[in-house]
């Protein structure tokens, strides 16, 4: 049987233990949430779209140098510092080909242009190439006027269209110089916010570091309410439910005393009412008695049965009660609240004990713990930060120049401003020419009139369209000369520059090994891997960390600097030595135990069911009716002493009843009140004291024997949750460092703006400027040929002519005005217009 009882008592505790263990809440490990310092990047500021004719530049610039670009070629003149073969002349003729022709077009135009121009205004001197005032009149005149009309609105239209290209161009060239500064300024600050904030994102990791230290040295610091507060949540389970059952009886002793002090109490005034009530009763029953035998009594026998009822019964007396008094007394002197004051204690006192046996286990955690700090801090010790300045110094040397040199910039861009806004001026003359040509001419012309009687308005369009021929000639070759010059600048710096940066070709170039003496990444960074600078720009365009982009992984050991695990060991084993000794305690004797037994048998055994039947016989007492049929029995009497008598007799007996009803009855209730009360709570001792003998067995069992594992496992717990928060720096510091710490998005972003600033805006306006003008020129020509044919037909002539057509009425000219070289045409019909 006892063996049976250990093995129960064993497979709790090892219930306990489980459930414990299962139960116990994670290690309250917060996430590290701080986010690293981003650089300031200010935006750029140009913003007007200066590329509005990049696809028609680029696709004439492709189909002039459709070559592939020259990487050898390039290559072999960096390495030749400067050295020029004869090789390397043909080659790079053979290159620029096509930019040699349009030179030589070019140049052509400028040298022809001018003597075409004087050419022809000689030739006008002498009466040729249109110069005659004298006009053929055919039967097509006017359908080659109007050729020459739409030819010449759709010529002034595309020369306008040029213009107005010309003049944007202009004008974004101007913007773009003006803004340049600001941009340069701008996109070398956000360099240096890049490298100012790279230290600090560093900073902020090693900051974190000697917070999480911190963090855990307070925690050892606290080792003992803490470690204590865990210790007694361990025991908390096994121990709550003794103290509280131990309360619980505590509370039914004081309620089982109480209601036997009330029992008593009520016992002593109710005993001597009841005894003299007992003696008055008899005394009357005593006189009834001799009355009924009186000699002169009628029918008085018939009362004998009713008389022998006239008795109370019920002794209150219980003998129970002295038994549950003395069980009580003995209960209350073992002192079951004093016991439980004293676990209490106990339990409270744990955490002053685990701090007094734990000092040593601190000191040296906090040790290992400043070993570990200074291990963490030594991760940037070998960053080159230093030579972030070295690279910051020169970008602020070259902002002060910038501003040293901004009032040249500027005036410059006024000046290009100017330059630009003179030429498309003068290309908008020839075109105003052109359109004043047209508007006039077509005002003034009347096609009835004679060409010698044209009218003024007629004659100045075609004096008009004169002027901007001669405006066309004086000027276009030095807008040729002008286009000669952009176009070599532009185009080159587009196809050699832009272009190749786009597709990575220029980089590929700066990356060829050998191509700067001393600059190889791999090398500098002793990486043992290939870095590019390719693969570095891409990896910035895409806003890695400098961990991947530059491969740090080969330079630092990151996980073997973060490595906690040896320090670890250390800790575990401070506190694993330390002889943390939770004395155990009694909860309850094995005296207060039996007292308990005790008063539990006492509480069963008392017959509270006899305590009631004696409480119902006396207030089961009537004695009216008894006087009732006393006073019918006198009724009946002749005899009138006898009468008297019995009448007196019932008024007694109705006196006694009264008695029993004003004093005796109120303290049968509150004695019946106070037995049932007492039943209650005696019905709950038996549960009550095996409730609270099983608690402190569990309790008693597990403080024997188990709560020095409960101590280690809590030890190890206390450790293992300051290492998690360690776990979870590292994990962040790792994460950090290999994934956030320096994005270089901000350094591919400014050298994308420094392309788009030379690409985008100078050059690609600048060549859109030399373009436009191009074209202006290239239209001219046209515009040359069209307006000198068109003016003819509305400018006034000097000499008419006649020609036949027989379905329209002609009016002969007088031949005093023909001149003698067209009498022999006077034979023809007269010409009507």
């Amino acid at each position: 049987m006892r063996s049976r009882m250990k093995g129960g008592i064993c497979s709790g505790v090892l219930l306990f233990l489980c459930t414990f263990v299962r139960g116990q809440p994670s290690c309250p490990v917060e996430t590290i949430s701080t986010e690293l310092q981003n650089p300031n990047v200010k935006p750029s500021q140009l913003t007007f779209n200066s590329a509005f004719m990049s696809p028609i530049v680029h696709s004439f610039l492709g189909s002039v140098q459709p070559k592939p670009f020259p990487k050898d070629l390039l290559v072999g003149l960096v390495k030749g510092n400067g050295t020029i073969q004869t090789d390397m002349i043909k080659e790079v003729l053979l290159y620029e080909i096509g930019f040699l022709v349009c030179v030589a077009i070019g140049i052509l135009y400028i040298v022809l242009m001018p003597l075409i121009g004087l050419f022809f205004a000689c030739c006008r001197c002498c009466g040729n190439c249109g110069g005659r005032m004298h006009q053929k009149q055919k039967t097509n005149t006017h359908c080659k006027r109007r050729s020459f009309y739409c030819s010449t609105l759709i010529i002034t239209a595309l020369i306008l269209a040029g213009n107005v290209c010309m003049f944007l161009s202009s004008t974004y060239t101007s913007e773009t110089v003006m803004g340049s500064p600001t941009e340069i300024n701008d996109i070398l600050e956000n360099v240096k916010s890049y490298i100012t904030t790279l230290p600090e994102q560093i900073r902020q990791v090693t900051n974190e570091s000697s917070k999480t230290v911190d963090k855990v040295e307070n925690n050892l610091n606290k080792t003992g309410p803490l470690l204590g507060q865990a210790i007694q949540n361990g025991l908390k389970g096994a121990l709550d439910p003794a103290f509280t059952s131990i309360n619980e009886i505590a509370k039914v002793i004081n309620s089982t005393s109480t209601g036997l002090l009330q029992l008593n109490k009520t016992l002593d005034l109710l005993k001597p009412k009841v005894d003299t009530l007992k003696a008055n009763l008899s005394a009357v029953r005593h006189r009834i008695n001799n009355t009924l035998h009186m000699s002169g009594c009628e029918n008085c026998t018939s009362f004998q049965p009713e008389l022998d009822k006239l008795s109370l019964d019920g002794s209150l007396e219980f003998s129970d009660q002295n038994d549950l008094r003395s069980a009580v007394d003995k209960a209350i002197n073992a002192n079951v609240t004093g016991q439980a004051e004293k676990g209490r204690d106990f339990f409270d006192s744990i955490p002053q004990k685990v701090t007094t046996q734990t000092i040593s286990s601190v000191i040296l955690a906090k040790y290992e713990l400043d070993k570990l700090k200074q291990q963490i801090s030594g991760v940037t010790k070998d960053l080159p930060l230093d030579a972030l300045e070295n690279i910051s110094r020169p970008l602020t040397d070259v902002q002060v120049s910038i501003s040293k040199y901004s009032p040249e910039i500027e005036r410059s861009s006024q000046i290009s401003r100017a330059i630009g806004l003179t030429l498309s001026c003068l290309i908008l003359l020839v075109v105003i020419c052109n359109i004043l040509g047209l508007l006039l001419g077509t005002a003034g012309l009347n096609a009835e009139d004679n060409p010698t009687e044209r009218s003024g308005t007629s004659n100045c369009g075609g004096i008009f369209f004169m002027a901007g021929v001669g405006f066309s000639f004086l000027f276009s070759w030095i807008f040729m000369l002008v286009v000669l010059i952009l176009f070599i600048v532009g185009g080159n710096t587009y196809t050699m520059v832009c272009k190749p940066w786009q597709n990575k070709e220029l980089i590929q170039v700066i990356d060829t090994p050998g191509l700067i003496q001393g600059f190889d990444l791999s090398k500098i960074l002793n990486l043992k891997t290939n870095l590019s600078i390719v693969n570095v720009y891409s990896d910035c365009q895409n806003n890695k960390p400098l961990w991947t982009t530059l491969h740090l992984n080969e330079v630092f050991d990151l996980n073997n600097m973060l490595n906690v695990s040896k320090y670890e060991r250390q800790i575990y084993q401070s506190f694993e030595d330390a002889n943390i000794n939770i004395a155990t305690i009694t909860v309850l004797s094995p005296e207060v135990k039996s007292q308990l037994h005790n008063f539990s048998s006492s509480a069963s055994t008392m017959n509270f069911s006899n305590i009631i039947q004696q409480i119902n016989d006396v207030s089961g007492t009537n004695l009216s009716s008894s006087a009732e049929m006393l006073d019918d029995l006198a009724g009946k009497q002749t005899n009138a002493i006898i009468r008297e008598q019995l009448r007196g007799e019932a008024k007694d007996l109705r006196d006694i009843q009264t008695d029993i009803t004003s004093n005796i009855m109120p303290l049968l209730l509150e004695l019946n009140a106070t037995i049932k009360n007492l039943s209650a709570v005696a019905l709950q001792i038996n549960a009550t004291v095996e409730n609270v003998l099983t608690n402190v067995g569990y309790a008693q069992d597990v403080l024997n024997y188990n709560i020095s594992q409960i101590v280690k496992h809590e030890s190890l717990s206390f450790i293992d949750c300051q290492l998690k928060i360690f776990q979870a720096y590292v994990s962040w510091a790792n994460q950090t460092i290999t994934e956030r710490l320096g994005r270089c998005g901000p350094v591919a972003a400014a050298l994308d703006r420094s392309v788009d600033l030379l690409c985008k805006h100078l050059v690609g306006s600048l060549n859109a400027f030399w373009f436009s003008l191009g074209w202006c020129m290239i239209f001219l020509i046209p515009s040359i040929i069209f307006s000198v044919k068109l003016a003819k037909y509305y400018r006034r002539m000097k000499y008419s002519d006649v020609y036949e057509n027989n379905n329209i009425k002609m009016h002969s000219f007088p031949k005093a005005q023909l001149k003698p070289e067209l009498l022999e045409n006077e034979k023809q019909p007269p010409l009507h217009k």
